[in-house]
């Protein structure tokens, strides 16, 4: 037991590698946390611990850190995400209107931002041009739409 004890920092290095490797390839912050709480382990080790209090800090430490320190982290660094979307998930939802009668299997529409799209409704019915639209969904280069109502205006 007493080599084991001696050897504890070799064990918490390469718990702390180990982390930090994860850690690189998730990019959560869940394993740095871990390898933090490790670096108190072999800290508590060097200041002279036994090997169950090291366990006892280490674990203590990765808890609080997850707990207090990620959350707020994982805030911080999305917020700076952009929340527009793009390409043709940007075309969800904008408003157009029919150029050449829209059925199940063919048709044109003209949207808001001035493309226009082949597109096709669900179902049997059929769109007459200049019907309003709304883009539904769009699958490969068609656009599937229905029909745009007052509220949606």
């Amino acid at each position: 037991m007493e080599a084991i004890e001696q050897y504890a920092w070799v064990v918490w290095l390469a718990l702390i590698a180990i982390f930090l490797v994860v850690e690189m390839v998730s990019g959560e912050l869940t394993f740095l946390m871990l390898g933090i709480g490790a670096v108190f382990g072999i800290g508590s080790g060097l200041l002279g611990a036994p090997l169950w209090l090291q366990v006892i800090i280490a674990a203590a430490a990765a808890v609080a850190l997850l707990v207090f320190l990620r959350p707020p982290l994982l805030r911080r660094l999305n917020r700076s995400a952009d929340p527009k979307t793009f390409n043709v998930d940007a075309l969800v939802g904008l408003p157009g209107i029919v150029t050449e009668t829209v059925t199940s299997m063919s048709g044109r529409v003209k949207l808001a931002n001035g493309d226009s799209w082949s597109a096709r409704v669900h179902g049997e019915r059929s769109l007459a041009p200049q019907t309003p639209i709304a883009v539904e969904s769009i699958q490969g280069a068609t656009a599937f739409v229905v029909i745009r109502t007052l509220e949606e205006s």
